[in-house]
């Protein structure tokens, strides 16, 4: 798939994805970077080049990332380094 400017429509179908098929990474984000624990429900509402929004328990969390995005495979790299970082990081 070709790398697209992240635009509302792109952000739509990252979180669309994310929610439907990777509940996990969403938790993952919401306590490694949110510090959020005990979580009832999380879906992610938002991205932009500057951050992602989640909806954790009804309440909403910005996490910033630690670069502007350029596009939406730069998106998916760090979505998948963000949940990987974490990964590693529990296995020592």
């Amino acid at each position: 798939m070709t790398a697209q400017p992240i635009t509302p429509e792109i952000s739509s179908r990252i979180c669309r994805h994310m929610n439907n098929d990777h509940q996990d990474a969403i938790i993952t984000y919401a306590t490694e970077y949110g510090g959020i624990t005990n979580i009832e429900s999380a879906k992610m509402i938002e991205i932009t080049p500057s951050q992602m929004e989640l909806e954790v328990n009804g309440e909403f969390l910005e996490i910033p990332f630690d670069h502007l995005l350029k596009d939406s495979e730069d998106a998916h790299q760090t979505l998948v380094l963000m949940t990987k970082n974490k990964r590693i990081s529990t296995k020592k």
